[in-house]
């Protein structure tokens, strides 16, 4: 299924782990691309959200495929073209890592030779910090292998206004009797960006729905947690990655971006905080939106050039012999 001709993307619904229908978004550079991104969305949002920027990225080389998460926007409500096993909130941290395996290899084979870069927002930015220090089976080391670098935006490792010990605990353990139960998880559209109007559009989105499963909640907040205290030693050195992360963001903790990327041993990595950002930079007002996608953009560009440059120079090296 193809958008419309002015659309900067195609539509696709395409299958993935345990033949799950997922629906897909691809944004094509002009012309041979110079990278491929594969971009993982937040909780309860989905991917028509980041038209704009995802079309920023195209326009500058960089082609850009993403999907609705299972367990939310079309792959989730999309009556019509969704999976028969497909609901709302029906996710896991497990499942949602598996898919970001699926989508890496996926683009390996449809982009052969062309570097693949892994970027994710909120939720996603945690699962692509997950993503890249998961130790074991051997097959997703390989996976993991195949990436050029990794940006994590605005990263739930920590929330800024942490739920009571009570109640997550409480949650924790009716995750595992009752874990597709939905149960309200609203986000203050207010906290999301300083655009009212960009806010507004996040308030009366259809395929947005404020609510998550036990199990979904439960693996998010306690996977951000694991990775922050710990989990953050297994990072591969040679794995480049950047964090960007608002410093008045009043949903993530930008405390805890910090401190885990402090904690990181990686041989090329950046922290590019916003002063007096929120959580959403890509809907922030005109001039902030548009930093915040060119510094995304240069820093990709930067490491293709630079791979580019150390290949060359290899190979001169070998042919010298």
């Amino acid at each position: 299924m193809e958008s419309t001709s002015r659309a900067p993307y195609t539509e696709a619904w395409l299958p993935g782990p345990a033949n799950t229908q997922f629906y897909t978004r691809t944004y094509p550079a002009p012309s041979a691309p110079r990278a491929v991104l594969l971009f993982v969305h937040g909780f309860a949002e989905h991917v028509g959200r980041y038209e704009w920027a995802h079309g920023e990225y195209a326009a500058r080389g960089i082609t850009v495929f993403t999907y609705d998460q299972r367990g939310f926007g079309r792959t989730a409500l999309d009556r019509g073209r969704r999976s028969g096993h497909s609901a709302y909130g029906k996710t896991s941290w497990r499942e949602q890592l598996a898919d970001v395996e699926w989508w890496v290899r996926h683009l390996r084979k449809e982009y052969e030779g062309v570097p693949v870069f892994l970027m994710g927002h909120s939720m996603g930015g945690g699962l692509v910090l997950a993503f890249g220090t998961r130790t074991t089976p051997a097959p997703e080391r390989e996976t993991l292998a195949m990436l050029s670098g990794v940006i994590a935006s605005s990263p739930l490792l920590l929330q800024t206004f942490p739920a009571s010990k009570i109640a997550r605990f409480a949650g924790g353990k009716l995750s595992g009797v009752f874990p597709g139960l939905l149960i309200d998880a609203p986000v203050p559209v207010d906290d999301l960006s300083h655009d009212p109007v960009a806010n507004a559009a996040n308030a009366e989105d259809p395929w947005i729905v404020q609510k998550g499963s036990l199990k979904g909640l439960h693996d998010m907040l306690s996977g951000g947690e694991q990775l922050l205290y710990n989990d953050h030693k297994h990072w591969p050195r040679d794995l480049p990655l950047m964090i960007v992360h608002g410093d008045a963001d009043r949903v993530t903790s930008f405390k805890a971006a910090q401190e885990f990327f402090d904690k990181l041993a990686a041989e090329d990595k950046e922290f590019k905080p916003f002063k007096g950002g929120y959580h959403e930079l890509v809907h922030e007002p005109e001039g902030v939106r548009e930093q915040f996608v060119d510094e995304c953009i240069s820093w990709v560009l930067k490491r293709v050039e630079g791979g580019a440059r150390e290949a060359e120079r290899t190979e001169r090296g070998v042919s010298k012999l």
